[in-house]
């Protein structure tokens, strides 16, 4: 049961992390008029990938301001979000499992 939690919960990180990347992916294709927002596909996609970072990402954009017009809150919060993934996680669990066996 434990390990099955921790592999829900690393997942959820893992896909939350890919969000992350594809919406700044997105973002700049839209920047260098690479893709278009007019096509409804394209922005279907990038308003779900906004959706889902936008809470995580709007904190950090209002502490850290753009360095030369350049969103660097994204890095942030992707440095953040590896470190909880590869260091919290599995201390947090660690307890858990011993317990479960």
């Amino acid at each position: 049961m434990g390990s099955f939690l921790y592999f829900i919960v690393s997942s959820l990180l893992s896909l939350l992390i890919f969000a992350i990347f594809a919406n700044a992916i997105i973002s700049w294709l839209v920047a260098f008029d690479v893709i278009n927002l007019r096509n409804q596909v394209v922005y279907n996609i990038a308003k779900f990938l906004d959706a889902v970072t936008r809470p995580i990402l709007a904190p950090f954009q209002r502490i850290i301001p753009p360095l030369g017009g350049v969103d660097i809150s994204p890095i942030i919060v992707l440095l953040i979000l590896q470190g909880i993934k590869t260091y919290l996680l599995p201390m947090a669990f660690a307890p858990l499992m011993a317990l479960l066996g």
